[in-house]
């Protein structure tokens, strides 16, 4: 009976064996299914991806395999960052469609295809390419681009700074230089994309690069158009310090600075609003690039223009794309809240169209 004994008690231990490996075989599968790969479309993450888009209940996210061709995120610059990137953007464009139609901010949203606008667009005709030039977003490095894929060049590199924006010399024609037909077509059949970033920024950067550093030696913003501002929107008549930013806000705000925008010609190119540069309700843009998350746009705009295999956007420094929100607020702190207003009035425009929210400075 000591036989059967043990080997009742080796039944047992085996059993109690045989339960422990199949309850951890179901904890096992357990922990498989909720801790499943982030990246993937699991039941935890779809609300993540979803919140990029501006009407959930009409998107359906479809598989992989499925994406448009220029939405296929394949490549390095997708890497961990695969279903997110196309919504970024479709969302963007989406938004766009959304404020065009807008009836209420129509006179801030739409402009003529005049020969201004046209004049800001540059033309790649080998790789069928249209690129509108929004000045102080980073324009200089995306007409590099450009340059080497006319062929003016054959590296980013090999440029030199002062054949940049050198319009006889760089290969970049603008579309303006065209036919009326040649327009339509290249408008109707090319990509087509421009960088924004956040308006008051823009014009605190046109500010210091035009009338305080001015790097490129262009006398006329100090000599001739800061003294134009001064004369008509200073206050203290007795100051004799140069242009300062109130006395710029206070030009841009005025709804009759049409009359100083004819006396100083295209220059005024570096503060003038996105609608009035791009045409951005009459053009149907492939993309808009922000300068806000260019480390991720710049890659993805090659990619979906079908160049990537052929130049790369130079290295962007590290920070130099990062919203800074103290330098906004501090630039604007000494300025009447009446100023800032009409500023924001004549820009509301570009904030709605892409996406920025009213500053905090403007709610208080």
């Amino acid at each position: 009976w000591l036989t059967s004994d043990n080997m009742h008690h080796q039944w047992l231990l085996l059993a109690a064996c045989f339960w422990v490996i199949f309850m951890f075989m179901v904890a096992s599968k357990f922990i498989t299914l909720t801790f499943k790969d982030p990246d993937g479309y699991g039941a935890k993450q779809e609300p993540l991806i979803l919140t990029a888009v501006t009407k959930v209940e009409e998107v359906h996210v479809p598989e992989e395999k499925h994406w448009p061709e220029e939405f296929q995120p394949t490549g390095k610059a997708f890497s961990g960052n695969l279903i997110r990137q196309p919504l970024v953007h479709m969302e963007r464009l989406e938004l766009l469609r959304n404020v065009c139609r807008d009836t209420a901010l129509r006179d801030l949203s739409h402009t003529a295809v005049s020969k201004f606008v046209l004049d800001r667009i540059f033309v790649c005709d080998k790789h069928k390419i249209l690129f509108c030039q929004t000045p102080k977003v980073g324009n200089t490095q995306w007409k590099k681009v450009l340059i080497v894929l006319n062929g003016a060049f054959s590296s980013i590199e090999e440029i030199p700074e002062n054949i940049v924006h050198d319009h006889e010399k760089n290969g970049l024609p603008r579309l303006s230089s065209f036919s009326d037909s040649e327009i339509k077509k290249r408008l109707n059949l090319y990509f087509k994309f421009f960088i924004v970033r956040d308006p008051f920024e823009r014009l605190i950067s046109a500010f210091k690069d035009k009338f305080v550093h001015n790097p490129r030696f262009e006398p006329w913003y100090r000599h001739e158009i800061a003294p134009g501002i001064i004369r008509k929107y200073r206050k203290n008549r007795t100051e004799t310090k140069g242009l300062q930013f109130e006395d710029f806000v206070r030009y841009l705000g005025d709804p009759n600075h049409r009359w100083l925008d004819v006396q100083f010609g295209d220059h005024i190119i570096h503060w003038v609003t996105y609608v009035e540069l791009c045409a951005p309700c009459e053009i149907t843009y492939s993309v808009i690039g922000h300068h806000e998350t260019l480390e991720d746009d710049a890659p993805y705009i090659l990619k979906a223009a079908g160049i990537d295999h052929l130049v790369s956007y130079p290295t962007i420094p590290p920070g130099i794309t990062v919203y800074n929100k103290t330098k906004v607020e501090r630039y604007f702190s000494g300025i009447s809240k009446r100023d800032i207003r009409r500023l924001y009035a004549r820009f509301e425009g570009d904030f709605k169209l892409f996406g920025y929210r009213e500053p905090d400075f403007l709610l208080n």
